[in-house]
């Protein structure tokens, strides 16, 4: 697994690329978490990501929250199949806001 954040449109665009497990999650988490803590609105970039588990779930919705905390934007762009499946299952697409790209306002 590997990242890198871009920022675009007022945005901290995090790009993951690869499996998402219990030995990656927490790379993911603090990605996120830092931008969150440096007040960017942030959306995370699943497009390449092939495989997620709980754990990696578990820190896309620890960056929910601290969003939320912070008064701050959070959602998913490009989400794969693989993870799309996983947030269906668990009804979690209903919980975050997930869009085809990087919406024009943001």
């Amino acid at each position: 697994m590997s990242s890198k954040v871009v920022l675009e449109g007022g945005f901290a665009v995090v790009h993951l690329v690869g499996e998402i497990d219990l030995s990656r999650s927490p790379g993911v988490r603090k990605t996120i978490l830092e931008q969150l803590a440096l007040g960017q609105h942030t959306c995370v970039n699943l497009a390449a990501v092939s495989y997620i588990d709980s754990s990696g779930i578990a820190s896309l919705i620890e960056g929910l929250q601290a969003a939320k905390r912070g008064g701050l934007q959070f959602f998913l762009i490009a989400v794969s199949e693989p993870v799309m499946s996983v947030l269906m299952l668990a009804r979690l697409d209903k919980v975050f806001s997930i869009h085809a790209a990087l919406p024009p306002h943001a």
